[in-house]
């Protein structure tokens, strides 16, 4: 079985840092290089002591030395970053998957209005493929650039695009409200995120402006086959990962309970990371620390809406893991290859 050499590049924060835990125990790919402009030079164990058992030092970034060396590169980056190297590595024929928003969004001007910095120059080679695994697997086994979806994305449309893919709801009237643990804002030392800041405390942000509303808007208006628009609130909660979604729609078919349940398990029932919670709450404690994602829904003959809730691990289905499954897909492993291991509980 083909095996690959591998190169993180952002391997010092938290996404990053899953990537480096789940490649060690990955029987097919092997870890070459940690590249972090933080830390050059110092060793992995310096940065994040629960992995000294693996003798790697971060090394600085060098496109010529990455070519040279590796196979397949990750993008664990801010927003801007992958936009100026990522297709270099595909032209120089090597897989890449950007966990970074660089090349989620098709429209040059939407990312630029979006994410407040200029687009990625595009150049003439197959677009990056949009890595929800469950929904877009045949794009995936033919590319080797992967854009590996947002987190809050990834739980909102795996539990909406049963309902999108069979024109099932209205697209002008989905309201998400979703909540996620501290670590979604990355390693960075800011106010909001200290200990007395967010303890004991639940706050909105980014209401009108998230990055991750065009996504969810872009990838739902290709599974309903027209264009959506979404009522998205993010919020930060006092846990460390986890995010959990729930979504209000108003169905233009007339389900029945039973519909729901066949329809969601009809979906999904090729994916091994989705479980079916039907008349359940999902918990992200029930997906901590796994590349699961849990969906419950609930029909309200009273309001003659139906409720959807998503449950997800940040860091886990919502970046690393979810990207190891992708290169999964794209090598024709086993989908399961590397990410077999339960949810930590409790």
């Amino acid at each position: 079985m083909t095996e690959l050499k591998v190169a993180i590049i952002g391997a010092s924060g938290y996404a990053g840092a899953e990537l480096i835990r789940l490649i060690m125990h990955h029987p097919n790919l092997e870890l070459e290089m940690i590249i972090s402009s933080q830390h050059v030079g110092r060793s992995l164990h310096t940065v994040y002591k629960h992995l000294s058992h693996y003798p790697l030092t971060f090394e600085a970034f060098e496109h010529t030395e990455i070519v040279k060396r590796v196979d397949l590169i990750f993008f664990a980056t801010p927003p801007g970053i992958s936009g100026k190297w990522a297709q270099s590595f595909v032209q120089a024929g090597k897989y890449v998957v950007d966990l970074s928003g660089d090349f989620r969004l098709e429209s040059s001007s939407t990312y630029e209005k979006w994410y407040q910095l200029p687009a990625p120059q595009r150049i003439n080679i197959q677009p990056a493929v949009y890595g929800l695994s469950e929904w877009f697997r045949e794009s995936i086994q033919r590319s080797p650039f992967i854009s590996n979806p947002g987190c809050f994305p990834t739980a909102s449309l795996l539990a909406l695009a049963p309902l999108l893919n069979q024109q099932a709801i209205s697209t002008t009237d989905i309201f998400i409200d979703a909540k996620s643990g501290i670590s979604g804002a990355g390693r960075k030392v800011l106010q909001p995120f200290q200990f007395s800041e967010s303890n004991e405390n639940l706050r909105a942000y980014k209401a009108l402006y998230h990055q991750h509303i065009p996504e969810i808007e872009q990838i739902g208006a290709k599974l309903a086959k027209e264009e959506i628009r979404v009522q998205f609130v993010p919020h930060l909660v006092p846990m460390n990962r986890g995010i959990l979604v729930t979504i209000y729609v108003t169905p233009l078919l007339p389900l029945t309970d039973q519909d729901l349940v066949e329809l969601y398990h009809d979906a999904y029932r090729h994916a091994p990371f989705v479980r079916i919670r039907s008349h359940e709450y999902p918990t992200t404690k029930e997906v901590h620390g796994s590349n699961y994602c849990d969906i419950g829904f609930f029909k309200d003959d009273r309001t003659h809406r139906i409720i959807l809730f998503a449950a997800i691990d940040n860091l886990m289905k919502g970046a690393a893991s979810q990207a190891i499954q992708n290169i999964n897909i794209r090598m024709g492993w086993k989908e399961e290859c590397g990410l077999h291991f339960m949810p930590l509980y409790p």
